[in-house]
């Protein structure tokens, strides 16, 4: 059966709604930026760009880097947008726009996300890399999809012994990276862990303004959570869904974060474009070797 029009939701021009793409503008390798700033920072390095389209906050530009064709896209901020931005991914790939039929032969892509964090642990400084093993979902979204068979209910059940999570708030989540493509990006300088993912940059991760929090400890009981060697090395607003789409669509996910803050000591860098830049090079040049 074709999917309804009023499910995925076509331009006039044939390109999905949110992110103006056919599929012929992407790779099959793509780098999630949250910042569309960002997007140009790394296609700065292509030897050239053939394409560069931008819809809202959607910001996409397919080139070549060393003779290796990439995409780059600008997700925005949050797990609201990512839901939109894999979804729309998958289809342009997946999904034969013209019969609006999923295709028979799927195509799996590998998803590289770029991006700035905040360390929960004093041992990984500002201006370190992190690698998430595991994303730490927080916020709930992914529940509205069959995630049992990505799920590891064991860390989940001693993270929320551990952190006494209230059973008023949505079921913590942890998904795996895709490990080949950790075994393509690890290097002797990269600190692994569980990448914890909010739902907002306030409350959600523990800053206080002027609104009291829920749990105004959730930081630092998420500090000392160890099990078997998990612990959670850093909190950010996109990684969690990111792995569970990828999982339950059938593409490889991998999130690195540039640590600009370390929440633990109240350190922030002294120069957090340069740790940016420092990791665009890095990502890069993993892509080609």
């Amino acid at each position: 059966m074709a999917i309804q029009e009023s499910e995925l939701i076509l331009n006039p021009d044939g390109s999905v709604y949110h992110l103006n793409l056919k599929p012929e503008h992407i790779s099959d390798t793509i780098i999630f930026v949250g910042d569309q700033d960002r997007v140009e920072k790394i296609t700065k390095h292509f030897d050239s760009v053939e394409v560069s389209i931008q819809k809202r906050e959607f910001k996409t530009q397919t080139g070549t880097y060393k003779g290796k064709r990439l995409t780059v896209i600008s997700t925005g901020i949050g797990p609201d947008n990512i839901d939109i931005v894999l979804n729309e991914l998958d289809a342009l790939v997946n999904i034969d726009l013209k019969t609006r039929q999923p295709k028979e032969q799927l195509t799996s892509l590998n998803i590289v996300r770029v991006g700035t964090s905040g360390s929960l642990q004093a041992d990984i400084p500002v201006d370190s890399f992190v690698m998430a093993s595991h994303g730490l979902d927080l916020n709930g979204m992914l529940h509205f999809y069959q995630i049992d068979h990505i799920s590891n209910p064991e860390i989940e059940d001693a993270f929320i012994n551990f952190t006494n999570w209230d059973s008023k708030k949505a079921r913590p989540i942890i998904i795996n990276n895709s490990k080949a493509l950790e075994k393509q990006f690890e290097g002797p300088n990269i600190f692994k862990g569980m990448t914890a993912t909010a739902g907002g940059f306030y409350g959600p991760q523990g800053r206080v303004l002027r609104l009291p929090l829920f749990d105004a400890d959730l930081n630092q009981k998420m500090d000392t959570f160890n099990h078997d060697g998990f612990r959670v090395t850093n909190l950010e607003m996109e990684t969690s869904v990111i792995y569970g789409l990828s999982k339950l669509l059938g593409h490889n996910a991998l999130s690195l974060n540039a640590i600009i803050a370390n929440r633990a000591n109240g350190t922030f860098s002294k120069d957090p474009k340069k740790v940016v830049e420092n990791l665009i090079e890095y990502t890069l040049d993993k892509f080609v070797k």
